[in-house]
């Protein structure tokens, strides 16, 4: 499979490096003559010098027959330019661009961009698996529904211990899927309570997340969102 890696900071590097052990043809354009003289010791002949973002650059390296451009550099910007210009211009099946702000991710979603990576969020879903009592973890995201699937551990001292779940005042487009329970699987109803420890399965938009958040791992007795009647 032909892949243009677009960028050749650290991530490009490694990026490629892996992509060419696993017996891919790999072509890296990164715009730094030093940086590239650097990856081509390292590499070999596999890097172009030019902005990856310019059509005639893209020209200059086939990407007409890629069938995967990757934008790896550290502006989000340029990564959403360089993957628009190969798939409109030069009909590349698939782009996958790095986002450095999470915010970027539903623009780059809306212009039609592949797939997005932000280290952030990677970061971000470790940490919560890291703190299980605390966390909201997001398992799957519906790329063309915008949709995704959380999964909720209820906090031992949560405010929604003992309510049933037709009490919950869910965000928008937000409901309870599937509910486990001491190993044993539960397809919840309205008259369902929830308790401690509960692992709740959740359907919600990216949007309503944070509302989410702050529903379940409101305390007990803390200020927060109010209790559900």
């Amino acid at each position: 499979m032909y892949i243009i890696v677009a960028g050749g900071g650290k991530v490009g590097f490694y990026l490629a490096r892996e992509l060419i052990a696993q017996g891919h043809e790999v072509l890296l354009i990164e715009k730094s003559a030093s940086r590239c003289a650097q990856i081509a010791a390292e590499l070999g002949n596999v890097v172009q010098r030019g902005n990856a973002d310019e059509a005639s650059v893209l020209a200059d390296a086939g990407t007409n027959r890629a069938e995967v451009m990757v934008a790896v550099t550290g502006d989000d910007e340029d990564n959403l330019v360089i993957c628009q210009v190969a798939k409109r211009r030069f009909n590349v099946p698939r782009a996958i661009a790095r986002i450095n702000n999470p915010k970027n991710e539903d623009i780059f979603r809306l212009l039609g961009i592949d797939a997005t990576v932000s280290s952030t969020d990677l970061i971000m879903s470790v940490i919560e698996q890291e703190i299980p009592e605390q966390a909201l973890v997001p398992l799957l995201r519906l790329r063309h529904a915008d949709v995704e699937v959380v999964d909720i551990t209820l906090p031992k001292d949560s405010s929604l211990t003992g309510v049933a779940l037709r009490e919950l005042r869910l965000p928008p487009d937000s409901l309870i899927a599937f509910v486990i329970r001491g190993g044993e699987s539960i397809f919840p109803t309205g008259n369902t309570t929830l308790r401690a420890g509960d692992e709740i399965l959740a359907l919600t938009r990216p949007k309503h997340e944070e509302d989410l958040r702050k529903l379940f791992f409101a305390r007990s007795g803390a200020a927060g969102p109010p209790r559900p009647r």
